[in-house]
């Protein structure tokens, strides 16, 4: 499999199970990050840009103040990867 092959249910199940904090909402991978203020939320997002530019897998993602909402599918493959996983690994590791 592919890291951009659709996720079986069971797969997609064991790597959310994985995931801090993550959930499938309306069929993408879905978590809300809460930062202290809104300079650290914004800087989340900058670093959390890079890793996605780099990856050429770009997120959906809403800011207010100190909330960053994200959800991530792989829109050419309709649905959640391996890939999507692989970014929202990466996103927690940058909330710290």
């Amino acid at each position: 499999m592919t890291a951009r092959a659709l996720l079986s249910e069971p797969d997609l199940a064991d790597a959310v199970a994985s995931l801090d904090g993550w959930t499938v909402v309306e069929g993408k991978l879905h978590k809300q990050y809460e930062f202290t203020d809104f300079v650290e939320a914004f800087g989340f997002m900058a670093s959390a840009a890079l890793v996605a530019e780099r990856m050429n897998h770009h997120p959906e993602w809403f800011n207010v103040y100190r909330t960053v909402r994200v959800d991530l599918a792989t829109h050419d493959a309709g649905g959640i990867t391996g890939w999507d996983v692989d970014l929202a690994r990466e996103f927690d590791r940058l909330a710290g």
